[in-house]
This record gives C-alpha cells, sequence and structure tokens, in this order.
C-alpha cells in the first residue's frame, strides 16, 4: 500500500471514472474524500465499501462544481479533517451537443464552470497545502478532446484545451516543490457521461443509437473498443508513485489510438 498516510481528493467521484480512481487509490492506502451527485444510499455505500479497501477515512463532500465558495470549502474541509490534499484529481465533468449557432449560452456556461473554472479553483486551493509538504500530484482527466475537435461540442472541446493548459502552467510553476500535475486524456470510455450524450448527437446527426456508437463515438478510436474506466485509473496510480516524479505537464492518451492518426 504505497499510498498509506497519503490523501487524495476526487472531484465527480460517486461514479464512472472519478469513482474509479477513488477505488484504484484506496486499495493503495490512500485516505479518499469523493464528491458528486447520487443516491444518498448509494453514495455512502461507495463511501464505505473504500474505507474498508484503505484501512483509512472516507469522506463524502457534496460541493458543487459550479460554485466557487463551496469548492473552497471543500478543499478547506479536506485539509482539517484529512490533512491533504496529497493528491487532487480534477474530473468533474458535464457535456452538452449541439450545433454552435444554436448552443445555449447556459450550456457552454455551465461546461466553462465545471469542467475548467472549477479545476483552476480546486488546484489554486490546494497548491499551497501541497508547496508546504514538498510533495504532490495533481491529475486533470482531460480528453481525446483536448487534442483535437469533434462537431457540435464547441463549450466541451473549449474546456478540456483549456484544462490540458491549466496542466502545463502549474506544472512549471511547481516544478521546484516536489508537485506534478499532468492530465490524463481517454478517447471514449464507456461511462454514463457517454451514454447520456447518445440520444443529443442522435438527434443533431439524424442517427440511430447504434450508428452512433459504431459510427461516431468508436469511428476515430482504431482500436474499435471503449477503454475502461480501471484503464484510466491505473494511469492515475501510476502517476501517484515515486517512478513518475519526471513526469510533470504531460498529456497522457488513452485512447485507442484516436489522437494518433
Amino acid at each position: 500500500m504505497f499510498l498509506k498516510g497519503k490523501t487524495a481528493l476526487i472531484t465527480g467521484s460517486t461514479s464512472g471514472i472519478g469513482l474509479a480512481y477513488a477505488k484504484a487509490l484506496a486499495a493503495e492506502g490512500a485516505s479518499i474524500m469523493i464528491n458528486g451527485f447520487g443516491d444518498v444510499a448509494d453514495i455512502e455505500k461507495e463511501r464505505a465499501a473504500l474505507e474498508a479497501a484503505s484501512g483509512a477515512p472516507a469522506f463524502y463532500s457534496p460541493a458543487d462544481m459550479s460554485d466557487a465558495d463551496a469548492i473552497a470549502a471543500m478543499v478547506k474541509a479536506c485539509n482539517d479533517q484529512m490533512g491533504g490534499p496529497d493528491i487532487l484529481i480534477n474530473n468533474a465533468g458535464i457535456q452538452h451537443v449541439a450545433p454552435v449557432e444554436d448552443f445555449p449560452i447556459d450550456k457552454w456556461n455551465a461546461i466553462i464552470a465545471i469542467n475548467l473554472t472549477s479545476a483552476f479553483l480546486t488546484i489554486r486551493a490546494s497548491v499551497p497545502i501541497m508547496k508546504a509538504k514538498k510533495w504532490g500530484r495533481i491529475i486533470n482527466t482531460a480528453s481525446a478532446h483536448s487534442l483535437t475537435a469533434s462537431p457540435f461540442k464547441s463549450a466541451y472541446v473549449t474546456a478540456k484545451h483549456g484544462l490540458a493548459g491549466l496542466a502545463k502552467t502549474v506544472a512549471l510553476e511547481t516544478a521546484t516543490f516536489g508537485i506534478t500535475v499532468n492530465c490524463i486524456s481517454p478517447g471514449y470510455v464507456w461511462t454514463p457521461l457517454v451514454e447520456k450524450q447518445i440520444p443529443d448527437t442522435m438527434k443533431a446527426r439524424g442517427m440511430t443509437r447504434e450508428q452512433v456508437i459504431n459510427d461516431v463515438l468508436l469511428a476515430g478510436q482504431p482500436t474499435k473498443q471503449f477503454a475502461t474506466a480501471e484503464e484510466i485509473a491505473a494511469m492515475a496510480l501510476f502517476l501517484c508513485r515515486d517512478e513518475a516524479a519526471q513526469i510533470t505537464g504531460a498529456n497522457i492518451s488513452i485512447d485507442g489510438g484516436w489522437t494518433a492518426q
């Protein structure tokens, strides 16, 4: 358990990739603070399971990632209650699919706030804690869309490109403090976020569900397979190891070859 004594704060971690991160880090002994929305009983079940797996405390924060004050309070609570974060994983994300001329302004603002601004706010609050310890790991879940674009996703692509730039900048600022800052950029991973965008894509493109899955979602992935949340989490776990101390400012693709084309 190489993360025993470390605390990880993971946003958007009550399901999907975020929960996979939490499970992987807990299995190595980390204390975990999860965050996100969902059924209260389901969240409590996952929190208790993380505590059992790690043998360390696990907490849940319901902080809204579009609320700057709530984010600041969440990081403060993590520090006050758990002595962290030592590891920060920015994973909260939402999606909306529409042509740019029809893209609702409120959806644009929400996507930028939750996918990009929330990461700036968590990093801003966490870096002083990490600098004081001379150790830290910041990981942003970016996307293949941090490196390339797809139609009808103007806000999401913009946010993910921004997230990659944010990681590079903070990596340079923290390079002498034992802190690494990286992005993991998955291709399509079968998660609730991906599943929920299928109806909008069907409408935008005039396609059936099967056509969206095969001709849109997996069209760009040469392996013709979805990545798994566990594969993404395994990379995050490696980035937390001492052996990854010289990996910083990187954007690591796990996309079945999508961005190699």
